[in-house]
């Protein structure tokens, strides 16, 4: 039972802050846009660049959990 519930609680953790993250950059990139939107292109180009890295956090808890699963 322990291992599921680390399980759970790794991917749940993640999900949680890759969405909060996700939730501000995407908000601070719209008021930069907003404010100078002859920058939109380039702030477009790093927030999707942003999202990406804080994926990889999110898939990485999924990972962990996979290996804890795995491991009972």
């Amino acid at each position: 039972m322990g291992v599921a519930l680390g399980a759970g609680l790794a991917v749940s953790i993640a999900g949680i802050g890759g969405g909060i993250g996700m939730g501000i950059a995407g908000g601070k990139a719209f008021e930069a846009i907003a404010r100078q939107p002859e920058v939109g292109g380039d702030v477009r180009t790093l927030l999707f660049i942003t999202l990406a890295f804080i994926e990889t956090l999110t898939i990485y808890g999924l990972l962990i959990a996979f290996m804890l699963v795995g491991k009972a």
